[in-house]
């Protein structure tokens, strides 16, 4: 394994290595830190933190989203530097903060309010530590405890997690979702909870759930609008593809939005006219949506190829 560990860190750590290779090889490192113990998972994290050092906003920001998934506090230390850094990317520093929640953590708590509270913080950094700080309270508070949620088809660590009530309509969580005068972390577990209504796509819920949740693409919080393609790209819903190649042609919409919807369709890759709309915007002005639609398109083809996982881990004989 360890030195399985060390090929995927070449990998993933060197500029000259295709993008979605680089990709393939960070989701690898997330599963080991995951499901292994000790040494092994250390040095995955070890690997992981290490392409900090790339200039790619895109592959640093899906490195600090992958640490705050392992669920193992050695992903605290790189993600609080990263956080720290106020010269770096807002969208990595924001996916820092939301692992930092994700891992739930109270001696994240001081660090997170210092920059929710920081003068001049980018509004995306800011609400982020805010929502991370709700989850935190939330994992460690007697509610959780009492909370009866409903088991949910994704493995994923979300910002918030769902509604607990159980039997709220669509229609409801649609009210909850959209109503700017409710706490960002109130109106994420309405998300997560219509992104659970929707799943699997042939209940009666699905359209609607994937409708109300395109509604909020219209919301004026950039975070907002990103984790509702993040939660499109989790589902894979063909309804949710016209709201998604509207987010990512909108070349007024911020750029954290259009990547996130840019691998949302990729996930859609094998509905017909995803691929074409996905290599309109091989050449965009912005970077991380270029470096998106060429993973995207990477998962497109996984899609059609009928492999059953993307993250193809190495197998290496003699490892020890």
């Amino acid at each position: 394994m360890t030195t399985t560990i060390s090929a995927l860190r070449e990998s993933l750590c060197a500029e000259t290595t295709p993008l979605p290779i680089r990709f393939r090889a960070l989701f690898s490192l997330k599963h080991i830190a995951r499901q292994s113990a000790g040494p092994e998972s250390q040095a995955a994290i070890d690997a992981i933190a290490a392409a900090f050092a790339s200039p790619s906003a895109l592959l640093k920001h899906e490195l600090a989203y992958c640490l705050g998934q392992t669920g193992n506090g050695a992903a605290i230390a790189p993600l609080t530097a990263v956080l720290e850094d106020v010269a770096e990317d807002p969208m990595c520093r924001h996916e820092a903060a939301e692992a930092l929640g994700a891992l739930g953590d109270a001696q994240s708590t001081a660090l997170l309010v210092r920059f929710r509270d920081r003068e001049g913080e980018d509004v995306v950094v800011r609400e982020t530590c805010e929502i991370a700080l709700d989850r935190i309270a939330w994992e460690n508070s007697e509610e959780r405890k009492r909370e009866k949620l409903k088991q949910s088809d994704f493995a994923s660590v979300d910002p918030a997690p769902p509604t607990a009530e159980s039997g709220k309509s669509v229609e409801e969580l649609e009210t909850d979702l959209l109503n700017t005068e409710l706490p960002l972390f109130r109106r994420y577990r309405a998300m997560f909870a219509l992104r659970d209504l929707a799943s699997p796509p042939d209940l009666p819920t699905a359209v609607p759930a994937v409708q109300a949740l395109a509604k909020g693409l219209e919301d004026s919080s950039a975070l907002f609008r990103h984790e509702i393609a993040f939660v499109f790209g989790q589902l894979s819903h063909p309804a949710s593809i016209p709201a998604l190649t509207a987010a990512l042609s909108n070349l007024e919409e911020a750029s954290m939005v259009r990547h996130e919807a840019a691998e949302a369709l990729g996930s859609l890759g094998e509905e017909e006219g995803v691929e074409e709309t996905l290599k309109r915007f091989l050449h965009d002005k912005e970077v991380v949506v270029r470096e998106s639609v060429i993973v995207a398109l990477d998962m497109a083809e996984f899609e059609k190829s009928g492999q059953t996982e993307y993250a193809l881990i190495p197998e290496v004989t003699g490892s020890a």
